[in-house]
């Protein structure tokens, strides 16, 4: 059974607002000790956080970070999965508020999970959508002060497609990952007047990416260990013979870094972080340049922040059911007001509306913001109610579900599945061998 465009919406009228806030009073950083370079390499010291950096809810204690001599921080405020974003956001104005305070700069990045399509309109469609959730993230705290780096782009996996063994049975294209990198960039500039930053890893820029020279304009967060900063003629970018080409490549083999993340051990108690270790990053140039990277602030218009309830509308592309031994499909959209892709929430199917009980396995699948593929499967014959729901914890689009009806007859019973051999257990792996601890 085949169906096609089976469309239901939900609306609400209420919306969320947000307090402009400027950088606290105590925020302001003396010239002489708040940017001291000293770092490695006699640079300014930086760290990044996450939730990773909160175990078992603890706080950070940034007074403490700030005399171990730490100038900025990143911290990760948002994620194209709306499960890590939540975690995010959790931490996001606590830390923010707790570094300022303590004189430390902060900024911020949004981890991208690339979108399973192929052409470039749907590339460009996805990477808006997750720069207006960057937008709404940095207008609930009121934009960017002055005492804020840019955003940042966090861009290190082009897997876009994943097995159930979770190995990656997809990669994007180099051609879309440089459409999607430039499509998110530039709308955040557009938005904030700040060129964004661009956080990557030397071979997924050489391997993953086509050099561009629009994304050469933006500033460099590189990602390379084992390469000990305290060295001066020490930098990431370089291989044992020759160097990593991409976007950032200059014409005698060195990369154009503006902050170099040296270390993913770095001892964290030492700089006030809850746990064992922490990132730890050196900015590369003066104080002056580093204080031209923290300029300009942005406020949001009131459209510039994140609705609360509202409409969405379900659009039911595709539907298959046939028989016990086959999937039952769904391929379905979830529109805003605009017919835009919904930014946050996720879909699921729902079997409450039988008589008789109706068991089954689920999976759903994020193809691109808004598009999801659910995928269904049981042994019991018969015609069965159910529904597709569309929920978002968020609040920031309303809640829609569809009511669907689909048939089945009794296919060939499946093999049973031989019995695996129990794997041996792995020895242990020490993911800070050869990185600099300090």
């Amino acid at each position: 059974m085949k169906l096609k465009k089976f469309i239901a919406s939900a609306t609400a009228v209420t919306f969320l607002s947000f307090p402009i806030t400027a950088a606290p009073a105590s925020a302001a950083p003396s010239e002489s000790n708040s940017l001291a370079m000293a770092g490695p390499g006699n640079r300014i010291h930086g760290a990044d956080i996450s939730r990773w950096q909160h175990p078992n809810d603890q706080t950070i204690n940034f007074s403490k970070m700030h005399a171990a001599g730490l100038q900025f921080v990143m911290i990760k405020a948002s994620d194209s999965r709306d499960d890590a974003d939540r975690l995010a956001v959790k931490y996001l104005a606590a830390d923010r508020k707790g570094a300022q305070a303590a004189g430390i700069y902060t900024g911020f990045y949004h981890y991208a999970m690339l979108p399973d399509v192929s052409s470039s309109a749907e590339l460009i469609k996805d990477a808006t959508v997750q720069a207006q959730k960057v937008i709404w993230r940095l207008g609930s705290i009121g934009g960017f002060n002055t005492m804020d780096l840019p955003y940042a782009l966090d861009l290190e996996n082009n897997c876009v497609r994943v097995r159930a063994n979770h190995s990656c049975a997809k990669r994007a294209s180099r051609s879309a990952v440089t459409i999607w990198a430039k499509t998110f960039m530039s709308a955040i500039k557009a938005k904030t007047g700040r060129s964004p930053i661009f956080y990557s890893y030397p071979t997924f820029l050489e391997s993953a990416m086509l050099r561009d020279k629009d994304l050469a304009q933006y500033p460099l967060w590189l990602a390379q260990y084992a390469i000990n900063p305290a060295v001066p003629t020490a930098q990431p970018g370089l291989k044992n013979i020759g160097c990593y080409v991409h976007s950032w490549t200059t014409a005698s083999c060195s990369s154009q870094w503006v902050v170099w993340q040296y270390t993913s051990c770095g001892i964290a108690p030492k700089y006030g972080v809850p746990g064992s270790r922490v990132d730890l990053n050196v900015f590369r140039g003066s104080q002056e340049a580093f204080l031209a990277l923290a300029s300009g602030t942005w406020v949001p218009d009131p459209a510039d922040l994140m609705p609360r309830g509202e409409t969405s509308t379900m659009v039911l592309d595709y539907m298959a059911a046939s028989s016990t031994d086959k999937n039952i499909i769904f391929s379905l959209q979830v529109l805003r007001p605009d017919s835009s892709p919904v930014v946050t929430g996720d879909v699921k199917f729902f079997a409450g509306l039988n008589e008789l009980p109706f068991t089954f396995t689920q999976s759903v699948v994020r193809a691109t913001s808004g598009t999801w593929k659910i995928s269904l499967k049981t042994d019991l014959a018969g015609t069965w109610n159910g529904e597709l729901r569309f929920n978002d914890p968020s609040e920031t689009h309303a809640d829609v579900k569809l009511p669907v009806t689909f048939s089945l007859t009794q296919g060939a019973p499946a093999l049973p599945s031989p019995t695996p051999k129990p794997s041996p257990k792995p020895l242990p792996v020490d993911t800070c061998k050869n990185q600099i601890r300090n």
